[in-house]
């Protein structure tokens, strides 16, 4: 296959499984999506897996959180997300309404933002979402920017309304919809724009300003995934498919590495890149860079301006929507499932609620004897090795004020000994709880942290005493589960989920 005919059919891919993301497809599914030969398809999949950007469970092809770095590649590259959030989030905060941004795509118009209000009717709208533009407030208000304003009353599904504007860049173009979306439940379209149409007014000047006063094409180190606007480690400019094809052979296709590789340089500054800076980046030829920039031109997902290349918001249908979508739970629980398969054990996600661990997900046994727990079951934290991990973070006068109780023979019943108890967990890393608890039940966990090294959940390994001691947990389990953790990290970063 040649280099550019590759990469379009490894997209071709990646958007076939974005369709429908959330059912079971297998390489077969795809073969008649795309049209590709099975062993082209066998191909793509196995070069997708091993740059993380798919999973494979059983003969199910599922995506996976790392290809999100394409859609954030594009979020940096426009740099309209970074900007504009904060002050749409203060829009919402202070409305009491859910917030969206969205930027022309064709037809259509993309979410690039959403900062939503939990309510029993919320809205469902995911970052990478597209929808007709004459279908939504958003879309109107890009469609005629000359308009005092757009809404939407009940244009998409019946409940829905919405009030938006138009942001326009330095040159007084049309960039970005700002849009206050309620219900009618709480508003008439007529009432959301009396509520929202001031404020609405004030934001997008403020925003405005920003787009105008800002630096032109400044290098970026780090790339940004949608919401948070936390970076993720830039490429190290060094092509690293070579290694992967010496190892993996026939089975892998460096050239559709390569042009990921490229699309995703394109994101290292705000305004796009040169040929020469993606090169740079990403330590490929000029000539492969080139090759890897036209397909994407020729496919929708870049475009030139001048000199750079610059990505647009088609990017995002690439599965950006789905992940980005996925909650804390759904993003932990197939590497939760990988370590019980490895280690024959449950194993547990948990996050601290006051003095109490309560369980996010989890991932039981097969055995006769197990230990019963489910989703949403709450722990006193002093008593759990995922207590005491996530205790390691906090105040000396939280921990003082925690009053341990005896649950078992083997309880920790004093302040002081649970302080040095979860000192020891901070010093180790790990922490393990010998049947406090409840009688026969050992468990053995480590921290989960966020982008900025916060401990945010704990992950564990539960089992019965009688089936491990406490150093056999240390010797056999606890490496199993640091490297789940780490993945864990890794995933979590991509989604933004803490």
């Amino acid at each position: 296959m040649e280099p550019t005919g590759t990469l379009e059919r490894g997209l071709a891919v990646l958007r076939a499984l974005a369709v429908e993301p959330g059912r079971h497809t297998r390489a077969t599914d795809l073969v008649r999506a795309t049209g590709l030969a099975r062993s082209t398809v066998d191909r793509v999949l196995a070069t997708l897996v091993h740059l993380g950007y798919l999973r494979m469970e059983d003969r199910d092809v599922l995506l996976a959180p790392p290809l999100m770095e394409l859609g954030a590649a594009y979020l940096a590259c426009g740099g309209l997300q970074e900007a504009l959030s904060p002050p749409a989030e203060r829009l919402a905060d202070e409305l009491d309404e859910s917030v969206s941004l969205a930027v022309p795509d064709g037809d259509g118009v993309r979410f690039i933002g959403q900062f939503t209000r939990r309510r029993t009717m919320s809205v469902a709208f995911r970052v990478g979402d597209l929808l007709a533009a004459d279908r939504c407030a958003a879309g109107l208000a890009l469609l005629d920017p000359s308009a005092p304003w757009a809404e939407d009353d009940q244009l998409i599904e019946p409940g829905l309304i919405a009030v938006a504007l138009p942001v326009r860049d330095q040159d007084s173009k049309a960039v970005c919809a700002v849009s206050v979306v309620s219900h009618t439940s709480r508003h008439t379209v007529s009432g959301l724009r009396a509520h929202a149409l001031p404020r609405l007014r004030e934001t997008v000047a403020d925003m405005e300003t920003t787009l105008a006063t800002r630096p032109t094409n400044p290098r970026l180190t780090t790339r940004h995934t949608a919401q948070t606007g936390r970076p993720t480690p830039a490429r190290s400019g060094m092509d690293a498919s070579r290694a992967a094809k010496e190892e993996l052979g026939m089975g892998y296709l460096q050239s559709l590495a390569r042009g990921l590789a490229v699309l995703v340089s394109l994101g290292s500054a705000r305004g796009g890149c040169t040929l020469a800076e993606s090169a740079k980046a990403t330590g490929l030829p000029r000539a492969t860079v080139r090759r890897a920039v036209q397909t994407l031109e020729h496919l929708g997902y870049a475009a030139v301006e001048g000199r750079r290349h610059v990505l647009l918001p088609k990017v995002l249908e690439l599965g950006y929507a789905h992940l980005s979508g996925r909650t804390f739970g759904e993003v932990v629980q197939p590497h939760l499932a990988d370590l019980v398969a490895r280690v024959h054990e449950s194993a547990s996600v948990a996050v601290l609620s006051g003095d109490d661990v309560v369980y996010v997900a989890r991932v039981p046994t097969v055995s006769i004897m197990t230990v019963d727990i489910t989703v949403g079951i709450r722990f006193p934290a002093y008593a759990t090795s995922m207590g005491r991990v996530l205790l390691a973070g906090k105040a000396d006068e939280r921990l003082a004020a925690i009053v341990p109780k005896p649950l078992t023979r083997h309880t920790i019943t004093s302040s002081e000994a649970l302080a040095a108890a979860v000192r020891q967990a901070a010093a180790d890393g790990y922490a393990l709880v010998d049947q406090e608890l409840e009688e026969g039940v050992r468990s053995i966990a480590v921290p989960v942290h966020d982008r900025d090294g916060r401990v945010v959940a704990a992950v564990n390994v539960a089992t019965h005493a009688s089936r491990a001691t406490p150093d056999g947990l240390v010797r056999d389990i606890l490496p199993a589960l640091r490297e789940t953790a780490a993945r864990m990290e890794t995933d979590l970063a991509y989604t933004g989920r803490t």
